[in-house]
């Protein structure tokens, strides 16, 4: 069988918070690599650097060393003009609350990305988008007049719109009630199924976790280990180890 291509990946990466005796490392030599095309869930303890790995992996936060490749362009060695230009233009995003505009209108926050890099939507994608999430009906609304899991759905949308390399998703149901939650889950095992996107995931819930393709874990800022084809039970399993100490599922490929 011929091996996946890598979206994205990160080697050797270390982040480092502080200097001499006091410094925290945050990342502490993650290697571990992201498949295009697939939806991959990072989980771990609490202070295991799952959301500084995704900051990295997303350009919102520089290594102290290593390396984080989208494709074959090293993040860490880009200039800030460069890193905004790569977040813009090759990363969707999408966090908790949908993290939109307050004063922009659902449509409005839809096309950000594009309108700030001067470039017109392609108006048939985002029809498509627009009719896929159920929210053509709320498009003049503002957030604050939206519900959660609707403030979402603008989310993903704003995210898939420029059609990115990756999609990144920090605790994305976190904010949501379970029915919510579970909505905007199916939404993005279904950019994945129908769209070929590539799907990276922060989330502390074995459930959400399950929806993915691949669970990467996390221990003490360190890669503790992979779950293939997980399931509720072998996640929270697999956490229940990593939290005690006891024996760590097996290494991530790198």
């Amino acid at each position: 069988m011929t091996a996946p291509r890598v979206a994205a990946a990160a080697i050797g990466l270390v982040r480092a918070y502080g200097e001499g005796r006091g410094a925290v490392r945050a990342l502490d030599g993650v290697t571990l690599w992201l498949p295009a095309g697939r939806f991959t869930a990072v989980m771990g303890p609490s202070g295991s650097g799952k959301s500084t790995l995704l900051h990295c992996l997303a350009g919102l936060d520089r290594p102290t060393a290593g390396q984080v490749l989208l494709g074959d362009t090293d993040l860490g060695a880009l200039g800030e003009a460069a890193r905004t230009a790569v977040r813009r233009d090759r990363i969707g995003f999408v966090f908790q609350d949908g993290n939109l505009l307050g004063h922009l209108s659902a449509g409005e926050n839809i096309d950000l990305a594009a309108s700030l890099a001067g470039r017109r939507p392609d108006r048939g994608w985002r029809t498509e988008l627009v009719d896929r999430l159920g929210i053509g009906d709320r498009l003049r609304h503002l957030p604050g007049e939206l519900s959660g899991g609707q403030r979402q759905r603008v989310a993903v949308a704003r995210a898939l719109l420029g059609r990115p390399e990756i999609v990144v998703a920090d605790e994305p149901t976190g904010a949501l009630d379970t029915e919510s939650g579970r909505e905007l889950l199916g939404l993005l095992r279904g950019c994945v199924d129908d769209y070929g996107q590539t799907v990276v995931m922060v989330t502390h819930d074995p459930l959400a976790a399950s929806v993915s393709d691949q669970v990467l874990l996390l221990r003490d800022g360190t890669a503790a280990g992979r779950l293939a084809d997980p399931t509720p039970g072998t996640v929270l399993s697999a956490l229940g180890e990593l939290g005690t100490g006891g024996r760590r599922p097996a290494p991530v490929p790198s």
